[in-house]
């Protein structure tokens, strides 16, 4: 048996033996902690929730490029670099869509953007209120490779955002599940008796319940928000790992080591944790990647009806659910986008779990 050293430095395709799927969803997998990590370095849009709206250019077809104008905005103070990487910076600009403009003097005009094509009426801008202002360095040829939401928004910036907020769910509510699941499911299988009973009584119940609609209980009685989704959805999914850790424990506690460190008069909770779960991670690793896959569905899921991550931060299921009807209006790719998205992040996740099962399976 290779040591957990060998594990780790061993190559990804070494790890995987001859699984192209798994590596394939491993790099898919790394590739979305990397966006989530440098979201707002990497969306075009890096202010807050990438929410800077354009209202007159909304609903267009990605490749779309426009003149922006950029007026600075005035007493703008930017928050510190470490709240700016994690949250996005406050507006420098008020963005205004045109189709042309005409400097004359200290005085600017130009014409806002219509979707329709039609004319609009000049509007004219004292740049005596902007000193210093270049003009040509302020009217700039603007393009949203993925095209503009119903907002205007920037859809690539939403989607990258989007990903940061799916993806740490994801983590927090497995965190959330692992560490109450272990704990639960070691008492049980160690102790049995009656503790092992009410634990099993307590994990029937939740197990009888449906997920979305637990979770959509715990929501409503934490209320609407980021961090309630986070801990909504880790509180509905400890029950699988303790399952799994409790019936792990069952087999392994009476095996002659177990005897052995029992017998040197070592306490019961290094013995759990030094000699029991090292040894039993393997399911609860595979459990740990399904999970995953499970809490970015859900989470999607809660997002569309309305009771997940609220407006304006950027949700791929918030965003299924302001565009659906699109689909019927000739711009299906406006709900289709993010719907790849979950699809692509949940399978990558569920192929990497068996990947993971395959590889650790000791009988393969």
């Amino acid at each position: 048996m290779s040591s957990s050293g060998d594990l780790i430095s061993s190559s990804p395709r070494k790890f995987f033996g001859l699984n192209t799927w798994g590596i394939l969803s491993l790099i898919i997998v790394g590739s979305a902690a990397i966006v989530s990590i440098f979201a707002y370095a990497l969306a075009p849009d890096a202010t807050a929730n990438a929410n800077q709206m354009h209202l007159s250019i909304h609903s267009q077809k990605p490749g779309f490029s426009v003149q922006m104008l950029l007026l600075p905005l005035q007493d703008v103070e930017q928050p510190p670099f470490l709240s700016r990487f994690l949250f996005g910076e406050n507006p420098k600009y008020k963005e205004i869509p045109i189709t042309k403009f005409e400097q004359n003097g200290k005085e600017l005009t130009y014409y806002p953007y219509q979707v329709d094509g039609s004319s609009t009426l000049p509007i004219k801008v004292d740049l005596k209120k902007y000193p210093g202002l270049v003009v040509k360095n302020l009217v700039i040829d603007k393009h949203f490779i993925l095209g503009t939401d119903t907002y205007g928004r920037d859809l690539l910036s939403r989607i990258i955002i989007g990903t940061r907020l799916s993806f740490s769910i994801g983590l927090v509510a497995v965190l959330i599940s692992l560490l109450i699941g272990i704990f639960m499911g070691s008492l049980a299988g160690y102790f049995g008796g009656k503790t092992d009973a009410l634990i099993s009584w307590i994990i029937n119940v939740t197990w009888s319940i449906p997920t979305l609609l637990l979770v959509i209980a715990i929501t409503l009685a934490l209320g609407k928000g980021y961090w309630q989704v986070f801990i909504a959805v880790g509180l509905t999914m400890w029950v699988e790992v303790a399952r799994v850790v409790r019936g792990q424990i069952m087999s392994v506690k009476t095996l002659p080591y177990i005897t052995a460190a029992k017998a040197l008069g070592f306490t019961d909770f290094r013995i759990i944790v030094k000699h029991i779960l090292p040894n039993i991670m393997a399911p609860v690793i595979v459990i740990a990647s399904a999970n995953f896959a499970s809490a970015i569905l859900i989470e999607s899921g809660l997002s569309f009806l309305g009771i997940g991550a609220q407006p304006p931060n950027a949700s791929w299921g918030s965003m299924i659910k302001d565009h659906y009807n699109y689909i019927a209006l000739g711009k299906p790719y406006l709900a289709i986008v993010p719907g790849l998205c979950i699809m692509i992040l949940v399978m990558a996740f569920m192929v990497l779990g068996s990947a993971l099962r395959d590889r650790l399976d000791v009988r393969s």
